[in-house]
Protein backbone atom coordinates (compact mmCIF):
# COMPACT_ATOMS: atom_id res chain seq x y z
CA UNK A 1 0.00 0.00 0.00
CA UNK A 2 1.15 3.53 -0.80
CA UNK A 3 1.50 5.84 2.21
CA UNK A 4 1.48 9.57 2.78
CA UNK A 5 5.10 10.50 3.45
CA UNK A 6 5.97 12.10 6.78
CA UNK A 7 7.10 15.19 4.85
CA UNK A 8 3.46 15.93 3.92
CA UNK A 9 1.47 14.31 6.72
CA UNK A 10 1.17 17.70 8.43
CA UNK A 11 -1.15 18.84 5.62
CA UNK A 12 -3.68 16.28 6.89
CA UNK A 13 -3.19 17.23 10.55
CA UNK A 14 -3.47 21.02 10.28
CA UNK A 15 -6.50 23.11 9.31
CA UNK A 16 -5.66 23.00 5.60
CA UNK A 17 -8.52 22.57 3.14
CA UNK A 18 -8.39 19.97 0.42
CA UNK A 19 -10.21 19.40 -2.84
CA UNK A 20 -12.02 16.10 -3.31
CA UNK A 21 -12.81 15.07 -6.87
CA UNK A 22 -15.41 12.37 -7.46
CA UNK A 23 -17.06 10.93 -10.57
CA UNK A 24 -20.65 11.87 -11.41
CA UNK A 25 -23.04 9.22 -12.77
CA UNK A 26 -22.56 10.59 -16.32
CA UNK A 27 -18.75 10.38 -15.99
CA UNK A 28 -18.23 14.11 -15.42
CA UNK A 29 -15.93 15.10 -12.58
CA UNK A 30 -17.19 16.95 -9.50
CA UNK A 31 -14.88 18.74 -7.05
CA UNK A 32 -15.63 19.92 -3.52
CA UNK A 33 -13.66 21.86 -0.92
CA UNK A 34 -13.33 19.59 2.13
CA UNK A 35 -11.78 19.29 5.56
CA UNK A 36 -9.12 16.55 5.43
CA UNK A 37 -7.74 14.09 7.96
CA UNK A 38 -5.63 10.95 8.04
CA UNK A 39 -5.30 8.08 10.46
CA UNK A 40 -1.96 7.04 8.92
CA UNK A 41 -3.55 4.28 6.86
CA UNK A 42 -6.40 6.13 5.14
CA UNK A 43 -7.35 9.65 4.16
CA UNK A 44 -10.49 10.41 6.16
CA UNK A 45 -13.25 12.74 5.10
CA UNK A 46 -16.63 13.52 6.57
CA UNK A 47 -19.77 14.17 4.56
CA UNK A 48 -23.36 13.03 4.19
CA UNK A 49 -24.97 10.43 1.97
CA UNK A 50 -27.30 13.12 0.67
CA UNK A 51 -24.59 15.41 -0.73
CA UNK A 52 -23.41 14.88 -4.30
CA UNK A 53 -19.94 13.73 -3.25
CA UNK A 54 -21.50 11.16 -0.92
CA UNK A 55 -23.76 9.86 -3.70
CA UNK A 56 -20.85 9.78 -6.14
CA UNK A 57 -18.54 7.83 -3.82
CA UNK A 58 -21.22 5.20 -3.20
CA UNK A 59 -21.62 4.70 -6.95
CA UNK A 60 -17.98 5.01 -8.01
CA UNK A 61 -15.29 4.64 -5.32
CA UNK A 62 -12.49 6.27 -7.35
CA UNK A 63 -11.48 9.68 -5.94
CA UNK A 64 -8.66 12.19 -5.89
CA UNK A 65 -7.74 14.49 -3.02
CA UNK A 66 -5.51 17.52 -3.56
CA UNK A 67 -4.12 19.49 -0.62
CA UNK A 68 -1.97 22.59 -1.18
CA UNK A 69 0.17 24.10 1.57
CA UNK A 70 -1.28 27.61 2.09
CA UNK A 71 2.17 28.91 3.08
CA UNK A 72 3.93 27.54 -0.04
CA UNK A 73 1.83 26.72 -3.10
CA UNK A 74 4.72 24.70 -4.58
CA UNK A 75 4.26 22.20 -1.74
CA UNK A 76 1.26 19.97 -2.27
CA UNK A 77 0.08 16.39 -2.21
CA UNK A 78 -2.30 14.60 -4.51
CA UNK A 79 -3.73 11.28 -3.34
CA UNK A 80 -5.49 9.16 -5.92
CA UNK A 81 -7.47 6.57 -4.11
CA UNK A 82 -10.41 4.31 -3.66
CA UNK A 83 -13.10 4.48 -1.04
CA UNK A 84 -12.73 1.47 1.24
CA UNK A 85 -15.49 2.21 3.70
CA UNK A 86 -18.39 4.59 4.21
CA UNK A 87 -19.73 4.30 7.74
CA UNK A 88 -22.01 6.17 10.10
CA UNK A 89 -20.06 4.76 13.06
CA UNK A 90 -17.95 7.51 14.59
CA UNK A 91 -18.97 10.03 11.92
CA UNK A 92 -20.40 12.66 14.26
CA UNK A 93 -17.43 12.39 16.65
CA UNK A 94 -15.11 12.78 13.66
CA UNK A 95 -17.06 15.85 12.49
CA UNK A 96 -16.59 17.31 15.99
CA UNK A 97 -12.84 16.60 15.81
CA UNK A 98 -12.60 18.39 12.48
CA UNK A 99 -14.71 21.29 13.77
CA UNK A 100 -12.25 21.77 16.63
CA UNK A 101 -9.32 21.70 14.19
CA UNK A 102 -10.77 23.99 11.52
CA UNK A 103 -12.89 26.40 13.60
CA UNK A 104 -11.16 27.97 16.57
CA UNK A 105 -13.30 28.07 19.71
CA UNK A 106 -15.97 25.75 18.24
CA UNK A 107 -16.54 22.30 19.74
CA UNK A 108 -19.41 20.59 17.96
CA UNK A 109 -20.32 20.26 14.30
CA UNK A 110 -24.02 20.15 15.10
CA UNK A 111 -24.76 23.15 17.24
CA UNK A 112 -21.70 25.25 16.33
CA UNK A 113 -21.46 24.83 12.53
CA UNK A 114 -24.91 23.55 11.58
CA UNK A 115 -28.10 23.73 13.68
CA UNK A 116 -28.66 20.67 15.87
CA UNK A 117 -31.88 19.92 13.95
CA UNK A 118 -29.86 19.44 10.74
CA UNK A 119 -28.65 16.03 11.90
CA UNK A 120 -32.22 14.70 11.58
CA UNK A 121 -32.22 15.73 7.89
CA UNK A 122 -29.00 14.01 6.81
CA UNK A 123 -26.96 10.86 7.22
CA UNK A 124 -23.46 11.86 8.39
CA UNK A 125 -20.71 9.44 7.33
CA UNK A 126 -17.00 8.92 7.78
CA UNK A 127 -15.27 7.95 4.54
CA UNK A 128 -12.01 5.98 4.52
CA UNK A 129 -9.98 6.33 1.33
CA UNK A 130 -7.12 3.97 0.51
CA UNK A 131 -4.10 5.62 -1.12
CA UNK A 132 -3.36 4.09 -4.53
CA UNK A 133 -0.99 6.77 -5.86
CA UNK A 134 0.62 9.75 -4.15
CA UNK A 135 2.20 12.68 -6.04
CA UNK A 136 4.12 15.48 -4.36
CA UNK A 137 5.11 19.06 -5.04
CA UNK A 138 5.73 21.10 -8.14
CA UNK A 139 8.70 20.30 -10.37
CA UNK A 140 9.88 23.92 -10.61
CA UNK A 141 11.44 24.23 -7.15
Amino acid sequence: MVTIPNSHLDLFQAPVHGVLTTVMPDGALQSSIIWVDSDGQYVLINTTLERQKGKNMRTNPRVTILVIDPKNSSRWIEVRGQVQEITQEGAEDHADKLTQRYCSNKQHFYGDIYPVGQKQKETRVLVKIQHLKVSLDAIFK
